[in-house]
């Protein structure tokens, strides 16, 4: 396979997972901000989101100010913003338009039908009654998209860049929305285990499609402890960190080429430690501090992805 195919359909797979968990990011943050709370300053939470993804001082350079409004402009429909759901669509579309001999039919009419309603949308805006309706329209376009080439795409190098770019993407999201809960949102001591504290934690795990899981799981109230073990350390959860490396570490090892070895070492240690660690652990450590670390450590394997498949260092 070409390196500029397998980076199109890399960026691809990236793109879509991106454009559904800013959707999700966004649609967690504005049901938090629906609670009232004294422990919580106005706009804390929309600032806070902007902290985690890492888009701070780009969204300073164009607002006036975090609010719901210009916050969820700024993610969902802002031109000027390359992380915004409207351009992650975009690019999943461009992407896939100049790999169309690669991609299905079923495919290509997906992401294009998507980028034309999304366009539609950042045209009429938003309604204000209409948000997370919003959000669960980019989530089920997505879940589309990712389920027809599961469905239709045959099992190859293809099928494996999508996988690869889609669950680094996932990695990446459900490291930082824990962390914008457990470190920037984190109620004062007063409030811990309280209602308030219980919902934030219910909708943070809904954003992530994890309530009924973690029903499953523990059959018990929700704990920070055990929601951070579960999107940390648990294989059966699909949004899991742990669950995530797994299929890149499966992929990595399934794409034949003979550069990847320093790629296959660090994504096999990651897999190793997530299979074998403790959440007694990484909370004795500082969970902050290793959301930190692990964000950091995924852009270093994504760095590794694209030195190693799409433009490797000329020896």
């Amino acid at each position: 396979m070409l390196s500029s195919t397998a980076d199109h359909l890399y960026w691809m797979g990236r793109s879509m997972e991106r454009a559904e968990n800013t959707a999700r990011m966004l649609d967690v943050t504005y049901r938090m901000s629906l609670l009232k709370q004294g422990t919580i300053e106005p706009n804390q939470e929309w600032s806070a989101i902007l902290s985690i993804s890492g888009l701070h001082r780009e969204f300073a350079e164009l607002y006036p100010g975090p609010s719901a409004d210009n916050v969820v402009r700024f993610m969902a429909l802002d031109e000027r913003n390359p992380s915004s759901i409207f351009n992650s669509i975009r690019n999943a579309r461009e992407n896939a338009r100049a790999e169309r001999d690669t991609v299905t039919v079923e495919m290509w009419e997906a992401l294009n039908a998507t980028w034309l309603d999304m366009k539609k949308t950042r045209e009429t805006g938003i309604p204000s009654d209409g948000i997370s309706n919003f959000f669960e329209w980019v989530k089920e376009r997505s879940h589309l998209s990712r389920g027809i080439t599961y469905g239709t795409l045959l099992r190859g190098d293809a099928f494996g860049f999508i996988r690869l770019g889609t669950f680094l993407e996932r990695a990446d999201n459900t490291a930082r929305i824990l962390d914008v809960k457990y470190h920037v949102l984190l109620p004062s001591l007063g409030d811990v285990g309280g209602a308030a504290d219980y919902y934030q934690w219910g909708a943070l795990l809904r954003s992530v499609s994890a309530f009924q899981s973690y029903r499953a799981v523990y059959h018990d109230l929700i704990t920070p402890k055990r929601v951070a073990e579960l999107l940390l350390l648990c294989a059966d959860m699909p949004r899991s960190l742990r669950a995530c490396i797994d299929e890149v570490h499966s992929q990595v090892q399934a794409i034949n080429s003979p550069r990847a070895a320093e790629l296959q070492r660090c994504v096999g240690l990651f897999e190793a430690e997530l299979r074998y660690g403790r959440i007694d652990d990484i909370i004795g450590l500082g969970l902050h501090e290793y959301l930190t670390s692990v964000v950091s450590r995924l852009h270093g394997i994504g760095e590794l992805v694209n030195s190693t498949y799409f433009w490797p260092a000329e020896d």
